[in-house]
């Protein structure tokens, strides 16, 4: 069984909104398989606490614009790994040294990705998705009929 229609869409919102406040390596995983108590977490990154806070409000205040509250939130007073749970989407925003020291993708390995690409990157930079903001995607050469 895989995630949900409307966790799907609840994660795709909460990562633009991490995107839109400068968020790095913004990533979905899909747990539904591996956890019963909810069907996505979405991971997000930022260089400081300031930046941390500013990602977790922005999710907060898209996700109350789509009807969807959090029912519990982790966190919030630290600002290094701030956990929002809305019950079918749990949203992890991490100071950077948190995520490079927990690394959450590595636990979740085994579970599949609900691709995000940030809607605010040009066209030609949607492909290089994950990497660094202001950061230009290498222009691809086919040299093969060469």
């Amino acid at each position: 069984m895989t995630a949900s229609a409307e966790a799907r869409e609840t994660a795709l919102v909460a990562a633009q909104a991490a995107a839109d406040k400068l968020a790095t390596d913004v990533s979905i995983v899909d747990v539904s398989e591996r956890l019963a108590i909810t069907d996505a977490f979405v991971l997000a990154s930022a260089p400081n606490e300031r930046q941390v806070q500013a990602i977790v409000d922005e999710v907060e205040e898209r996700l109350r614009g789509h009807g969807v509250k959090p029912v519990r939130r982790e966190g919030v007073a630290e600002a290094r790994w701030v956990l929002l749970d809305f019950v079918d989407v749990v949203v992890h925003v991490q100071h950077a040294e948190e995520r490079a020291y927990y690394a959450l993708e590595r636990l979740w390995k085994d579970c599949p990705t609900i691709p995000f690409v940030d809607a605010s990157l040009p066209p030609q930079a949607a492909g290089a998705a994950g990497s660094a903001p202001g950061t230009a995607a290498s222009p691809t050469v086919d040299t093969a009929g060469q």
